[in-house]
This record gives structure tokens, sequence and C-alpha cells, in this order.
């Protein structure tokens, strides 16, 4: 049987579903049950954040790529729309991106976003974290910040993982696992 040729509009489909692989492995993740790694951050209300400042609380950390793009956008306004029910929940939620503060303010300000953000311009807790890796976008390979997040309880340890996250519904899931925390 002949291979039907690809038309220009289906090549354009193909190209539109196209979609970003990463290459870093899941082993560099935080396992669920090891302790957290430590961190200190500059956040978009100009305060710092430790994780040893949350010890207590249980605490949801989501790693994106960059502010203010589709998915990204997205998945902030998701977490920002359940803040209430995170609070609810005794869980604090906070975006980290390589995104300076200032980027963060406006993003945060142009959405009217309610969870903190997180700079890790030099990428320190990036890789603690394994979410910093080799990604793939239409054969080209680059590094960049693959979309993660964790949830750690409130002495520091792991309680669980999402690797290579899927944005749509994932607020969602993560707030049924903290109220399981």
């Amino acid at each position: 049987m002949a291979k039907a040729a690809a038309t220009p509009k289906t090549k354009a489909a193909n190209t539109k579903a196209a979609k970003v692989k990463t290459a870093s492995s899941s082993a560099n993740l935080p396992a669920p049950g090891s302790k957290a790694p430590a961190f200190n951050l500059p956040a978009d209300d100009g305060g710092a954040v430790t994780l040893k400042g949350l010890v207590g609380k249980k605490v949801v950390l989501y790693f994106y790529p960059k502010d203010d793009t589709p998915g990204c956008t997205t998945e902030a306004i998701a977490f920002s729309a359940l803040k209430k029910k995170f609070d609810a929940a005794g869980a604090v939620v906070l975006g980290v991106s390589k995104d300076t503060v200032e980027k963060h303010c406006k993003f945060r300000d142009k959405h009217g976003l309610t969870v903190r953000l997180l700079s890790d311009e030099g990428g320190k807790m990036l890789e603690a974290y394994g979410a910093w890796g080799e990604k793939s976008l239409y054969g080209r390979k680059f590094m960049g910040i693959t979309r993660t997040t964790f949830l750690i309880d409130g002495k520091g340890v792991v309680s669980k993982v999402w690797p290579k996250v899927k944005v749509n519904g994932h607020a969602e899931e993560v707030l049924a696992a903290v109220k399981e925390l």
C-alpha cells in the first residue's frame, strides 16, 4: 500500500502538535520519602523564602519554564484560583522559574496571580530538584526547566512528585494530594 504524501495542512498540524521532549532523567528528582533540598530564594513580594521557614506547613513547589507564556500562565492562574483551598488545607504554593523578581511582579500583576513566585536566576534550586535538564523542541536541543511539581510535608520530606506535568487539571490533582497528606 502506498504511503500518502503529507499535505501542507497536515504538515502544519503536525508542527503545531510537536511537543517539547526532555532528556533529563527522573532519577535526578528527589524521591518521595527523601529530605527536600534546602533553598533560599527571593520572592515577587520582596521577601525571601526558605524551606526552613516553612517547617510545619505543607509546601507545593511547582517549577515552570517562563513567565507569561501560555502553559505557564494557565498553570499559575489555576493554582491562584485554588489558593484559598490550598490555604485551608495548610499548604503554601510556590511557583519557581529562572525569571527575575521584576518579571515575576509584572507577570503576577498582569494576571492577578495570588501564589508567590520565586526567582532562581542562578538555577541552583532547579538543579537540586532535578527540574533543569536537556530538552528538545522541533529537533533542536537546549537546556531548560522541566515542568515539575513537588509536595513537601511539614517536616521537609518529599511526599509526592509530578514529573513532566501536563497543565490542564494539574492544580486540582495537587490539591487532592495535599488534602490526603
